[in-house]
């Protein structure tokens, strides 16, 4: 082998072969080892992975081969999200049905996962759009409906009328669709709830047992339920229609009760709909109100409208101040009462609305230090800061912090029975309604005599009908010609089946649970279950990090509540990734060019670009995420064509630390190409050497054989530190390095093979397996190159001494008037004497005392040396 260049595109399959003919990573339930359970957020079948996919696995990988080597039975599952709205509209846009483009795009990936050596065990697999997960899935939904966790309720929703559909948030874009591009309405929509509000304390709670998750994320979810301690009132009306005495109100800022300059009602608050019965110009209002967004950014940057309603309200601490009543578009009927209080001074969108409207702006507090009054900012301090109060239910002048006044506040409003302190959240009901065919059918059949019915767990799945047509818009459900017609199972007069389904974050909120048993005839296997999860290790992109991770744990704990699990949190430990980002290029004409078309050349440190084919000059742009829309997008099969997937998996790893961005470059995957080729001209050199030195008798290490023998103990303790630490470029740094000191080592056996030959035996061998997790098809080949005993898959971790790990020696720096001039190494414990005989001696410091006595000699033992001069 030696002088060969290894070749990947011939190892690669060829292992991928060997494990999958084995079974390596198949798990069995009878393993009596330590369980550990490995999960990376699986994928939706778009038609191809992208370099994120191949970062997000690689990482999930190193992470289960290493826990196998420590002798763990490792569970390491893949599956498929299927479902969703971009198969739907590729099946409206080919004329297929979503299932075909759906299957296709997953025989494709999976071919390109498997071309990444991923130790999955495929055995596990599924797809959320088969009947044979979702017939469980519903199972899940009657479970829970059954316990009272399901409810049936109308709400608002956004609603794009020409796609015939409800519209998340986001995906509503001035006000318009994001597809279709007709103007949103707001509707109310009969729909189904997961009472995920039941759980908000608990919720919230849990979070602080998460201790192996990003704080950033725990932040989240905390922002995202929202609990909040505030007053609960009620202004009294005058000029109301008959019904509306009083107004309910729930404000978080008690404390600031003394500078509200008017009050707002939403659009839909019962008050409102009152009004626009009896005027058109209300009605006009609030059919403007519907067609804006509702998304938390819609809100705080759109314009503030607000409609006087010609009502006042009164101050409930005060019955002489009566504060004007708007309908305004940025309150929201589904968080609080529908209706707020409007102190400008203190919350920038009440101080938009006010400057818009001409309203008052009365300072309650204002900073210790200035007496400045709110020009355009709001002053909006957090509620720990000491401000002075001008304005408020205490004594004048007063500096406390905002929290101090808000209990103050709150006492006496519950003293003088103004109102009270309530708890609220921000969290509210899951609606997982939706009016599209390509998710799971909701099992509800309903019927005119008996209403809303459970189709019987024995008739489940609901499957969807494999002759639906999408001709024309909505719900291809809706329009099939049989496929809701159903007999009532309670009565068995003529019915209509649910035709919305199901939201597909609940397809992901319990997938991890199914993996523990793919093929039971129920959800899960409690006992299995119970003895895999929660998810030792959880790995995925930091935009899941509010509702997926939020409904899983509102999903494990509904489990329990039905006797499908026996835990609270689903995930243990949660790590989420950086993204993929790469160079952007533009043509004269600024259109975007592939990565793959253009060739960058280097001058000295000027950089430019032109294109592959037709010459011209390219524009290098910033760096960004990649994207087919800026097609700024590296493909995987090219690389692993062309470098093969280690030098891909290596390049994900080492350049940049895991939770931040890592930029691909051209240079960067050729150093993880030729650092694979070093290493297996390291490797057939080791062969070589200890060939020809096979008869020496072996004595004890001399002092290059211990410094070679430390290096490689210092390396598996220090890469398995930094593997459990997900600090992955480290475990490569350190990979490095041990490399780095037996390409020298290893010319150095011959001189002395006695000494020196076990420790390049024991070096190369464990550097071999260390690489297994993050190179391991250049690993095994490797492996069997040096004869090691089956798969290095297979073998256990390497176990460092102690003793190894124990440094005798120092190296101390040396400085000359501050500035480091040099290094000196030395025994630990050396006298000050000796080292500053040393340092005396050193070129450097010769040269600049230049034959004069230093004036003084530092040393600080084992860590400096300071010479004075």
């Amino acid at each position: 082998m030696s002088g060969e260049r290894y070749n990947p595109r011939e190892m690669e399959p060829r292992w991928q072969k060997v494990w999958s003919d084995q079974k390596t990573f198949e798990v069995s339930e009878d393993d009596p080892r330590e369980r550990y359970y490995v999960l990376e957020m699986f994928p939706y079948p778009s038609g191809r992975i992208h370099m994120g996919h191949v970062r997000n696995y690689a990482m999930g990988d190193v992470v289960a081969r290493y826990h196998r080597a420590r002798g763990k039975n490792v569970l390491h599952p893949m599956g498929w999200d299927a479902f969703g709205l971009p198969a739907e509209n590729a099946a409206i846009e080919r004329g297929l049905n979503p299932g075909v483009w759906t299957r296709q795009n997953i025989e494709a990936m999976k071919v390109q996962l498997k071309s990444m050596g991923l130790s999955l065990d495929w055995s596990r697999e599924f797809a959320t759009c088969e009947p044979e997960y979702y017939q469980h899935q519903q199972a899940l939904f009657l479970d829970m409906l059954e316990a009272g966790l399901v409810t049936r309720k109308q709400s608002k929703v956004n609603w794009d009328p020409v796609d015939m559909t409800v519209l998340a948030n986001e995906q509503v874009i001035d006000g318009r669709g994001w597809r279709s591009g007709a103007i949103v309405e707001q509707r109310e929509l009969t729909q189904w709830f997961f009472k995920i509000s039941d759980f908000a304390e608990d919720l919230l709670n849990g979070l602080d047992g998460l201790n192996e998750w990003p704080e950033k994320v725990r932040v989240m979810q905390r922002n995202w339920i929202g609990k909040s301690e505030g007053l609960s009132f009620s202004f009294a009306l005058k000029g109301a229609p008959e019904g509306f005495a009083d107004l309910p109100v729930y404000t978080t800022r008690p404390d600031t009760m003394r500078g509200p300059s008017f009050a707002a009602v939403a659009a839909d608050h019962p008050l409102a709909r009152a009004l626009a019965e009896n005027s058109a110009e209300v009605a006009a209002f609030i059919a403007k109100c519907h067609q804006a967004g509702t998304s938390q950014e819609a809100l705080d940057t759109g314009e503030k409208l607000g409609f006087d309603t010609g009502i006042k309200a009164v101050h409930p601490a005060d019955p002489s101040w009566e504060l004007p009543l708007y309908i305004a578009n940025f309150v929201l009927m589904d968080y609080g009462t529908g209706a707020i209080i409007g102190c400008p001074a203190h919350d920038q969108r009440d101080l938009d609305f006010a400057r818009k409207y001409d309203l008052p702006v009365i300072d309650v507090f204002k900073p210790i230090d200035s007496d400045t009054p709110v020009d355009d900012v709001a002053f909006v301090p957090p509620k720990t800061q000491k401000v002075r109060y001008v304005q408020w239910f205490g004594p004048a002048d007063a500096e406390m912090t905002c929290a101090e006044a808000m209990a103050d506040t709150l006492a006496l409003f519950e003293k003088e029975g103004w109102g009270r302190a309530e708890t609220q959240y921000r969290l509210r009901d899951w609606g997982i309604s939706r009016q599209r065919f390509w998710g799971a059918p909701i099992p509800i059949i309903h019927c005119d005599a008996c209403g809303t019915v459970p189709v019987p767990k024995s008739d489940l799945p609901v499957r969807l009908p494999e002759d639906a047509t999408f001709d024309k818009p909505g719900n291809a459900l809706d329009h099939h010609p049989t496929w809701k017609n159903v007999t009532c199972p309670k009565c068995g007069a003529a019915a209509r089946r649910e035709t919305d389904t199901m939201d597909t974050f609940v397809d992901s909120s319990w997938y991890f649970a199914r993996f523990t048993s793919p093929h039971a005839e129920t959800p899960t296997v409690p006992e299995q279950a119970n003895a895999w999860l929660p998810v030792d290790q959880y790995i995925g992109g930091i935009e899941h990090a509010i509702l997926h991770l939020l409904y899983s744990r509102f999903f494990t704990r509904a489990m329990k509540a039905t006797g499908h699990l026996n835990l609270d949190e689903p995930f243990k430990g949660m790590f989420t990734q950086g993204m993929v980002t790469h160079e952007t290029y533009r043509d004269s004409k600024g259109a975007w060019v592939s990565p793959a078309d253009v060739v960058v050349e280097t001058t000295g440190e000027e950089r430019s670009a032109r294109h592959l084919e037709t010459d011209a000059p390219v524009t290098i742009g910033s760096i960004e995420k990649m994207s087919k829309s800026k097609r700024n997008v590296v493909d995987p099969d090219e690389i692993v064509a062309t470098y093969g997937a280690d030098t891909a998996r290596w390049f994900m790893l080492s350049d940049s630390p895991p939770e931040r961005d890592v930029q691909w470059t051209a240079a960067g995957v050729e150093g993880a190409s030729r650092f694979q080729q070093r290493i297996w001209r390291l490797v057939s050199e080791s062969i070589a050497i200890l060939e020809q030195t096979r008869s020496v008798s072996a004595v004890d290490d001399d002092e290059e054989a211990l410094a070679a023998r430390k290096a490689i103990h210092r390396a598996v303790a220090g890469i398995a530190d930094d593997i459990e630490g997900l600090r992955f470029n480290r475990a490569v740094a350190q990979i490095y390095e041990a490399s780095n000191v037996f390409v020298r080592y290893v010319g150095l056996v011959s001189a002395a093979p006695a000494a020196r030959r076990s420790a390049l035996e024991q070096g190369i061998g464990w550097l071999v397996q260390l690489l297994g997790p993050m190179m391991p098809h250049l690993a095994e080949t490797c492996w069997e190159a040096i004869g090691g005993e089956g798969l290095v898959a297979d073998a256990a971790w390497p176990q460092a001494d102690p003793a190894l790990l124990v440094d005798d020696s120092v190296t101390l720096p040396v400085q000359v008037n501050g500035k480091r001039r040099g290094e000196i190494e030395v025994a630990k414990g050396t006298p000050s004497s000796e080292i500053e005989q040393l340092v005396l001696s050193l070129d450097p410091v010769v040269r600049m005392l230049d034959g004069k006595a230093p004036r003084k000699v530092i040393v600080v033992p084992d860590r400096i040396v300071n010479v004075v001069i």
